[in-house]
């Protein structure tokens, strides 16, 4: 394997064309992250020594976190029956469990507010009946979209929580970009799509961020790359 090609995960192209710019994604592999770990630290390890001027880190909001005490196991969760209830009735797809299991469901309604996700279902089967998705989230917001739960492929000990989105993305970016010295951001990528939940000054355009990692080149099961640095190529 040469030098270029460890950063980059089974399947996933190196680099990509948005709007007429080429750009390299350099997949960074990290240890398994976890409440003992301060994500700036694990920036200035593992991406630092690879950052040049120009670049864009970017970092799972997962990773984020999973350090600032966001996971939570699933035996601490104990859905009530609305919970169980709306779970039942969440789309499933092949990339993620979502809010379609109880305990995911359940912190949602903790997370948002009951009134609002029971607003976000009620307008989401009115979207189902206009034949348009997605409208759950819109009204739900990225509280609710950046909840995991746990699937075939998630990384133990991560099978057994549910992961939270992050406190204060746009914060935690700043600081971190502060640290090492390049523009960062906080991502919510899956197969899916992708959505940027904070960015330091000076970072891309959350839409160009978006295009630029619309093939999800992170992964999405054990690649254990949580970071990638987005470089303009020369």
């Amino acid at each position: 394997m040469n030098n270029d090609q460890k950063f980059v995960n089974p399947g996933k192209n190196q680099t990509v064309t948005v709007d007429g710019i080429e750009y390299r994604r350099l997949c960074i592999k990290t240890h398994v992250i976890t409440i003992d770990d301060n994500i700036v630290d694990v920036a200035e390890k593992y991406a630092k020594p690879l950052a040049e001027a120009g670049d864009t880190l970017v970092i799972s909001e997962k990773a984020v976190a999973c350090t600032q005490g966001r996971a939570i196991p699933l035996v601490d969760i104990k859905p009530r029956k609305l919970a169980v209830f709306l779970s039942k009735h969440v789309t499933k797809t092949p990339v993620g469990i979502g809010l379609g299991m109880p305990e995911t469901m359940e912190m949602a309604l903790r997370e948002c507010g009951t009134p609002r996700i029971l607003f976000a279902a009620a307008v989401s089967v009115i979207g189902k009946l206009l034949g348009k998705s997605g409208w759950f989230y819109i009204v739900a917001g990225d509280r609710a979209r950046s909840i995991d739960g746990p699937c075939h492929y998630t990384l133990p000990p991560y099978n057994k929580y549910v992961v939270l989105g992050p406190k204060e993305p746009a914060r935690t970016a700043k600081e971190i970009a502060d640290r090492i010295g390049i523009n960062v951001a906080i991502i919510d990528a899956n197969d899916l799509g992708c959505v940027i939940l904070g960015s330091s000054k000076g970072s891309p355009s959350n839409d160009t961020l978006c295009k630029i990692l619309k093939d999800n080149p992170l992964g999405q099961t054990n690649e254990q790359t949580p970071m990638g640095i987005i470089r303009v190529q020369k």
